[in-house]
């Protein structure tokens, strides 16, 4: 078995659908702290930063998306997206979330690349589950 000709460096970016940008963008903007990225109006597509990955919200309401529309509305092809952060504060994580509305499915200790850390699951308004992820509380035994 011969080697990629290539390495691996980490998430580039995921692709979320969508069908009210403006209320995408204030999620991503507000709840999460993405700052905007690239934008292809002509697609329906905006791109926000997520540290360094991206995060692309593609509009299926949009003209330019229409190869984007999934063939069974309501389907799933991803089950959720963690996002990694700082160090936070359980207590503050919790307050912000409620002040935004956000209601949180579930709070967790997981694993991840950093080791294992506090983890939040929310999902986003289009019902794309989301992992906030805070960084490695002790190590993941590596």
């Amino acid at each position: 078995m011969s080697k990629p000709p290539f390495s691996l460096v980490g998430i580039d970016h995921v692709v979320f659908i969508v069908d009210d940008m403006p209320k995408a963008l204030a999620f991503y903007h507000d709840v999460l702290g993405c700052v905007p990225g690239y934008s292809y109006p002509a697609m329906g597509m905006e791109q926000v930063w997520a540290g360094a990955a991206l995060i692309v919200l593609w509009d299926i309401t949009h003209p330019g998306a229409a190869t984007a529309v999934p063939p069974v509305q309501g389907g799933r092809n991803v089950d959720h997206v963690c996002i990694a952060t700082s160090p936070f504060a359980p207590d503050d994580m919790r307050a912000h979330l409620a002040a935004h509305g956000v209601k949180i499915d579930r709070e967790a200790q997981h694993g991840g690349a950093r080791g294992v850390g506090h983890s939040f699951y929310i999902f986003d308004p289009f019902g794309n589950k989301l992992e906030v992820k805070g960084p490695a509380e002790y190590p993941d035994g590596r």
